[in-house]
Order: structure tokens, then C-alpha cells, then sequence
């Protein structure tokens, strides 16, 4: 009797230590006290220590307990062992010891299954499900609800969803694990309608969602876009008190990013109690595609006081650096790579070649280029890419030469080489590798063509760009922006206005880059119908809040003799960068609004934007086109001692014109030469161009003679040159310089003006005898000449640089573009209608003065845009005050 009772003292004291046991060395104490009681053979006991190392990760151990056990003949040993290997991981042997047991005719119970089931998912052995859900149903157990979930879970993994469907559509008893398996199994494989189904069958079923079934939709509302189921399921998560649940808060990070609600996904993470791996992971990454780089940036040198990111958060934050060039952020990254001993794959040493290619730190980038043991496509083409970036163009084409030995290049080498080509507008080499495009295969690509489009129209070769889009089979947005931007580019203005109708006609609809795109046509052409229709676009297609679109709207007014739409555009804007003032401020500019520019500039300065030195170029730009001299002066010198920006080349040839347009020539030179860079042709230009209009013709020649010994390849530099010279009476010089142009193969820009009459533009060349009207035009123009001439006309012919005599001189000065579209529209409109010209060339003193005339005879305005600025003509006066 007391025998009996030290044995039942014993075995509850042996059976309480097992349960308390936390580690190994203590279950070998108690192991050895098992084996001298002999306790170690009971079923009981063998099972309670096969299950206790299991749970201390030793399953090895765990399978000598139940070799050693004699005999091993209870089904409960059978299972617990099953369940050990299959909670180790160790899946083929738990599906052994099944198989076994089988041999042996040891019966399976309800317990045995779900652990051979989840052995059987995680081993991949799509091949035995079959086998394995037979025995469950020959054995009668397929009514059971553990083994059915199972089942459903197993389906699910091997992705199986009609049988995983059956199984639960003929289950009699369904819990919320049931529901949880089916839907998270149709969410896993993206099956987001059947998820977003059983999720709402299982709340009519009166199931109450739990945080597994919560996380699991919240994907397939992501997946198929629709932001009011998924803000449903977080209203309902609030309302359970689950939605403090870090995989719940996790699930609601991922869907609203995907769903771009920045705002939703600070406030989720802000308010999270308890935030895992997969939180940060989520929030750094999410920031990162979002554009948000530096915010990614930031976050992760948070996260790092208390998680370890995985390679995927770390790949992210090194792609965040690259993007904002952060050069130091990207070298720390790596660096913590290194010292905590991350495995550098193939793809993470690419994009540590393109972190460091775009952050301008090439020899680490090729260092780590050439310690790769293999490398794929990516790889050469990261390097490349980087290479053409850090404008290296031959070691470019050499790596490119060397990538062809080692690899075949795909479409996106040949997209980026072609880039290269566009930089530096080979024509040559773009043929060469067009050639090799077709001969590799990849010429019918769209992006490959795309690309080709873009270089021959870059490279001056319009006819071979149309040729490469309409022979695409296929043709996306891209094609369309591509070639419409090729139009504008290669001055095909006309060209570029009918691919926008046929394109309009195909029904694309444009993006944001079209729109983009189509502006500057209007811009150039003064097309002011065209830039209208383009707004309204805009507007019917969500853009209108759009920063960059708003930007090129209020330069295509300003461009396009709108003014005041120029500023209703900025005035509707809720979000304003630098580029938005800069616009501003140079519309003001070209309209010889200098202070209303200066107070815009200051405007900007109060509301917070920090001005650049684009901004700073237009404000000093205004104040040369209004004789703001000492405005002027103030703002470069700002520029440089209050914002530490260094004057570029554009900066001293603005100040240059201002000094010298305000006719202190002297002071303009000696400022020249008191620049600490070395002057170019621009300079001397701006000085040129002031002293030929303002009658300081000594120093014109010398700035003429420093553009000569620049040797410039610009020809308007050459036209202000030997227009200097013909002013001088040089005529010598004048051959000289003209035979110059004609030996570098330099063409002169003739002078072009535009007229849009009746949803029509006209374009006019000077000395164009050829149009339609012309007789028309001729007979008008000699009749005005007639009644300025009794106003007091004199032609001014030293506005002519040819050495002809003076009738000769009158019949060019007759000839100048603007005279021709102006009659043209005085024919052809209605009298008092105002009329708009753009020229493509400043306008001439006599010219001004013939328009001055011309606008008092006929009592009509004319708005006329030059090279440098607009000009009001009302009452035979200008708006520019003749200072221009």
C-alpha cells in the first residue's frame, strides 16, 4: 500500500517536472531519473518526453525515446512522434513513421491525421495527397473538424482550391479556423474574388472574424483595388478590438500602401503598440515605392535600434538612396550589410552597383562589379547605366563592347546605349546598334522602338523617327509622347498638332508625360486655341491639381500672350514649388513686368521656398528687360552671400545684358573680365547684342573679336558678329565671317513669325515670296508704308547687314517676317480684332518702329513675341518702353 503510493507520488512529482522543464539539461535529469524507475518505458511517459524534446528543438532525441520504447504499439506514441518530426520541420520523417505505423496495422485515430496532413503540406509531395485522404475517409474520419481544416490548409498549400473548396463545402461542422483556412488559401494565391466571398458568406454565417481571417482579406481587398471594402474591414477590426493586433496592423500597412493612402498608413503605424520585423519591413519598403525615399531612409536608421531588417528592407533602402543621390546613407548601408554579415546575392550586389553608379561613387560600383563571382544581365547593365551617367561615354561602349563576350544584351541595353547615342547625338552609332536590334530580335519591341524613335529625331534624323512609328505594330503611351516630343524637338510644330488628333482619333487617352508633352508645342507656336483645348483636357482628366502640369500651363500662357491665365493658373494651385514661382516670375519677366516679378520673388521667399538658381536667373532676367540695374545687382550678390549658390555661365551673361542693355557697356565689360570663369561666346554675346542696339561700337568689335577667337559653333554668334561689321561699313569682315559659317558647316536660322487666324497658324519667312496671299500682302504692306511715311517713317537701314544699296536695303527691310504675317492678319481678320505674331528672332529696331506705326493707322493691337520678350504695339507706342 505504501509502495503503491511513493509509486503515485512519484510519477505526479516526475510528470509536473516535465511540464516545467525549459531547457535540455534539465530534461536529461529527469530523463535519467525516468530510465532508473523504469518509468521510461510507459506510454505515457514516453510520449511526455518524445513531445518535451520536440518542443526544445531536439528531435533527434525525440526519435531515440521511441526507438528505445518496447514495444512502441500504442497509437499515442505513433502520433506524438508524427507530430514531433512535423513540428521540427522534419516533414519526410514524420511521413515515414505514418508509413510505418501502417505496415505495422497500428490504426490511425482523429489525432494522427491533422500532423500527417501538415507533414504532407510542408513536404511538397503533391503526389501522396490522394493516398493520404483516402485512408481519412476509408477510416471514417472525414466528418471530423481538425482533420477537415487540415485538409483544407494542406489543399490550399499545394494550391489545390476546387478540393480544397469540396472539402469545405461537405464539411457537417465549420469553425472560424475552417473559414481562416479557405480564405487565407484563395488570398495566398491570389484568388482575391473567392477571398473577398467566403470572407463576407463567413459574416452572414454569423462567424466572427478573427485576426487570421482579418490579415488574411485585407490582401485580396489590395489586390483588387477596392478601398471601400478594405476601409470596411478595418472599421470592423477597430470595432472587434483586434485592430491593435500587430499582424492585423500589419495586413492594414500593406493594403493601404498599395492603395497609395499615405496619410492612413502614418496613422496606422503611429498608433501601434507592438511593432514586429515585418512591420518596419513593410512601412520602409512601402515608403520607398511611394517615392518617399528619405523617409524610407530615415525610418530604417530607426528601425535599427531594436530590429534586424531582412535583405528586402535593405535592398529597399538602398534603392531610396539612389534615388536622392545619398551617397553617405548608401555607404552605411552597405557597411552595416558587411558587419552583420548579410549574404550579398547576385541581386543585392546589382543594386549596390546602381546605388553607388547614382550617387557618382563609379569605382566602388566597378569594385563590386568585378568581385562578382557570376553576373546576369542586370549586372552589366546597372554598370553601363551608371557609367553613361557619370557621362564616361566611351568607357561606357567599351564595357558595353566587353558585356557582348561575356553576355547577350537584352532590350534594356540596348534602350540604355541608345540613350547614350541620344546624348551625344551619333547618328552613326545609333544605326549600328538599330542594325543590332534587328539582328538579335529585338527591334519589334516597343520600348526598343521607343527608343529609336527618340534618337533619330535627337540626332536630327525626323523622317527615319516617323519612320520607326509607323511601321511599330504595337504602339502604348510611351510611342505616343515619344513622337509627339520628337516633333516639338525637331520643329515639326504642325507635325507634332496632327499626331495629337490622330491620337485623339485611336482613342489613347494621355497621361500626365503627353501632357506634358503637347505644351511646349503650344508654347513655341503661340498656338493660345491649342493650349486651351490642352487645359480642358487636363481638367476632364483629373490632372488639373497636378504641380508639373499647373507649371508647363502657366509657361505655355505666358509664352502664348496670356498673361492673365498665366496667373489664374498659379492663383488655383494649392501646392506651389520653386518651378511654379520660377514660371511666374519669368512670365513677368517677358512681359516687362519687372517689379511685379521682384514681389512674386519675394512672395516666394516668404511662403517658405528656398529659391534656386534657376529662380534667381528669371528675377534677374526680369530686372534686364525693365532696366532694374541695381534690383538686379542685388539679387545676384544674394545669390551668392545669403543661398551659397555659385553664379553659372547664365547668371553672368543675364547681368552682363542688364548692364549693358541699360547702356553702361563699359561697366558690362569690365565685369566680364572680372569673372572668376572664363567667359564663352554667350557672354560676349549678351555684351555684343546690347552695344549693336545701343551704339557702342568699339566695344562691340572687341567683344566681336573675342567670339571670333572662341571659335563657337553657335551661328547666331556669328550673325551678331558680321552684323556688327556691316554696321562698321567692314564689308571685308563681313565675307570673312560669313565664309566662316559656310566652312563649319553652320547654318543661319532664318526668321520665322506665326499667326493663328480661324483655328489656322500661318507661318511666315523672311523674304518668302511663295504663300498663299501674297500679291495681296505686297499691295497692303506698300499702301501702310505710304501713310507711316506721312506719319514721319524713315527705314532705319542699319537694320540691314547686307552691302546692297538702300533700295535694295528697303526691299529686305519689307521682306522681314513679322511685316508679312502682320498684313496677312490684317487681311484676314475682322477691323479692331487685336492680333498675336511669334517670332522665332528678335525683333528688328526698324521693325518695332514700322509696328508702332502700323498699330496706330489701323487702331488695332498687336501682341508680338520675340526671342527675348513680348511687345504690346497700341496707339504707335510699345510696351516695352523701346527697351528691349
Amino acid at each position: 500500500m505504501r509502495s503503491s503510493k511513493l509509486h503515485e507520488s512519484l510519477y505526479i512529482s516526475i510528470s509536473k517536472a516535465l511540464s516545467l522543464t525549459s531547457n535540455i539539461k534539465q530534461l536529461h535529469k529527469i530523463h535519467s531519473i525516468l530510465i532508473t524507475s523504469g518509468l521510461n518505458q510507459t506510454v505515457f511517459f514516453s510520449g511526455k518526453l518524445i513531445s518535451k524534446y520536440s518542443q526544445l528543438k531536439d528531435p533527434h532525441s525525440s526519435s531515440l525515446v521511441f526507438t528505445n520504447t518496447s514495444p512502441a504499439n500504442s497509437v499515442y506514441q505513433w502520433n506524438t512522434i508524427i507530430r514531433a518530426m512535423t513540428h521540427n520541420g522534419l516533414f519526410t520523417d514524420a511521413l515515414n513513421y505514418y508509413y510505418k505505423m501502417r505496415v505495422l496495422n497500428i490504426k490511425p485515430d482523429t489525432f494522427t491525421f491533422p500532423s500527417v496532413i501538415n507533414a504532407l503540406a510542408g513536404s511538397g509531395k503533391i503526389e501522396l495527397v490522394n493516398i493520404v485522404h483516402e485512408h481519412v475517409l476509408d477510416l471514417g474520419f472525414g466528418a471530423d473538424l481538425y482533420i477537415g481544416n487540415a485538409l483544407i490548409d494542406m489543399y490550399a498549400r499545394f494550391c489545390e482550391l476546387d478540393n480544397a473548396r469540396q472539402v469545405f463545402d461537405e464539411m457537417p461542422e465549420r469553425d472560424v479556423v475552417s473559414w481562416n483556412s479557405l480564405v487565407s488559401g484563395y488570398s495566398a494565391h491570389e484568388a482575391w474574388e473567392e477571398a473577398l466571398e467566403m470572407f463576407y458568406q463567413s459574416r452572414t454565417g454569423g462567424v466572427v472574424p478573427d485576426s487570421f481571417m482579418v490579415s488574411s482579406v485585407l490582401p485580396a481587398c489590395s489586390g483588387l483595388g477596392v478601398v471601400m471594402e478594405g476601409e470596411m474591414v478595418h472599421g470592423l477590426s477597430v470595432k472587434l478590438g483586434i485592430d491593435v493586433e500587430t499582424r492585423v496592423c500589419n495586413g492594414l500597412l500593406s493594403m493601404y500602401f498599395k492603395f497609395d493612402k499615405l496619410k492612413d498608413c502614418r496613422a496606422v503605424f503611429s498608433e501601434m503598440g507592438i511593432r514586429d520585423d515585418i512591420t518596419w519591413n513593410t512601412v520602409i519598403s512601402g515608403y520607398s515605392q511611394a517615392c518617399l525615399y528619405q523617409e524610407s531612409i530615415e525610418l530604417f536608421m530607426e528601425m535599427l535600434r531594436e530590429h534586424k531588417p531582412d535583405l528586402l528592407t535593405v535592398t529597399s533602402v538602398l534603392r531610396a538612396c539612389s534615388h536622392v543621390g545619398d551617397l553617405k546613407s548608401g555607404r552605411f548601408v552597405h557597411n552595416y550589410m558587411i558587419g552583420n554579415g548579410y549574404e550579398c546575392d547576385m541581386k543585392a550586389s546589382n543594386i549596390l552597383i546602381d546605388m553607388y553608379s547614382k550617387c557618382g561613387d563609379l569605382p566602388t560600383a566597378r569594385e563590386i562589379f568585378n568581385k562578382m563571382k557570376s553576373r546576369d544581365l542586370a549586372s552589366w547593365n546597372a554598370l553601363i547605366n551608371g557609367i553613361i551617367k557619370a557621362s564616361r561615354y566611351e568607357e561606357a561602349l567599351a564595357t558595353f563592347r566587353a558585356m557582348k563576350i561575356d553576355i547577350k544584351p537584352d532590350f534594356v541595353t540596348y534602350v540604355t546605349v541608345l540613350s547614350m547615342c541620344t546624348l551625344l547625338k551619333n547618328l552613326k552609332l545609333a544605326k549600328e546598334l538599330h542594325c543590332e536590334t534587328i539582328k538579335t530580335g529585338f527591334n519589334p519591341s516597343v520600348i526598343v522602338r521607343n527608343a529609336l524613335v527618340d534618337v533619330y529625331a535627337k540626332c536630327g534624323n525626323i523622317e527615319d523617327a516617323l519612320n520607326q512609328f509607323e511601321n511599330m505594330k504595337d504602339r502604348d503611351i510611351v510611342s505616343w509622347n515619344t513622337i509627339i516630343s520628337a516633333c516639338s524637338y525637331s520643329e515639326e510644330y504642325n507635325l507634332g498638332f496632327r499626331m495629337i488628333s490622330r491620337m485623339r482619333i485611336e482613342g489613347v487617352l494621355p497621361n500626365m508625360a503627353t501632357i506634358l508633352c503637347m505644351l511646349p508645342l503650344c508654347s513655341t507656336l503661340g498656338a493660345k486655341r491649342q493650349g486651351k483645348e490642352i487645359h480642358l483636357c487636363v481638367l476632364k482628366s483629373g490632372f488639373g491639381s497636378d504641380v508639373p502640369i499647373s507649371n508647363a500651363l502657366i509657361e505655355m500662357y505666358s509664352k502664348c500672350g496670356n498673361l492673365r491665365n498665366s496667373v489664374l493658373v498659379f492663383e488655383h494651385m494649392k501646392i506651389r514649388d520653386v518651378v511654379t514661382w520660377t514660371a511666374l516670375i519669368y512670365a513677368y519677366g517677358m512681359y516687362g513686368h519687372g517689379m511685379m516679378a521682384i514681389t512674386s520673388f519675394e512672395d516666394m521667399k516668404a511662403t517658405g521656398i528656398i529659391p534656386d538658381q534657376i529662380a534667381f536667373l528669371a528675377v534677374i532676367f526680369a530686372c534686364s528687360h525693365s532696366g532694374l540695374v541695381e534690383k538686379g545687382r542685388f539679387y545676384f550678390n544674394l545669390m551668392k552671400k545669403d543661398y551659397n549658390i555659385d553664379p553659372k555661365i547664365e547668371h553672368y551673361a543675364c547681368v552682363v545684358d542688364l548692364l549693358a542693355r541699360s547702356g553702361m557697356s563699359t561697366e558690362a565689360e569690365k565685369f566680364i573680365i572680372s569673372m572668376p570663369i572664363k567667359p564663352d561666346a554667350s557672354i560676349w554675346g549678351s555684351l555684343l547684342s546690347a552695344c549693336r542696339a545701343s551704339g557702342h561700337m568699339e566695344i562691340a568689335e572687341r567683344a566681336s573679336n573675342h567670339i571670333i577667337n572662341l571659335n563657337s559653333e553657335n551661328t547666331g554668334y556669328y550673325i551678331l558678329v558680321s552684323n556688327v561689321y556691316a554696321s562698321l561699313g567692314k564689308w571685308d569682315q563681313v565675307r570673312m565671317v560669313r565664309k566662316s559659317i559656310k566652312t563649319k558647316g553652320l547654318k543661319k536660322d532664318a526668321g520665322i513669325s506665326w499667326v493663328d487666324i480661324d483655328k489656322k497658324i500661318y507661318a511666315f519667312t523672311s523674304g518668302d515670296k511663295f504663300f498663299e496671299q501674297y500679291e495681296e500682302v505686297k499691295k497692303l504692306l506698300e499702301v501702310l508704308y505710304d501713310l507711316i511715311a506721312k506719319e514721319g517713317y524713315v527705314a532705319n537701314l542699319r537694320s540691314v547687314f547686307h552691302d546692297v544699296n538702300e533700295d535694295e536695303k528697303k526691299d529686305i527691310l519689307c521682306g522681314h517676317s513679322e511685316r508679312l504675317a502682320i498684313a496677312f492678319g490684317l487681311l484676314n481678320t475682322k477691323p479692331g480684332t487685336p492680333l498675336q505674331i511669334m517670332k522665332n528672332l528678335r525683333v528688328c529696331e526698324d521693325c518695332h518702329t514700322v509696328t508702332k506705326y502700323i498699330s496706330k493707322i489701323v487702331q488695332r493691337e498687336f501682341l508680338v513675341r520675340d526671342a527675348n520678350r513680348f511687345h504690346l504695339f497700341k496707339n504707335g507706342s510699345c510696351s516695352c518702353g523701346d527697351y528691349w
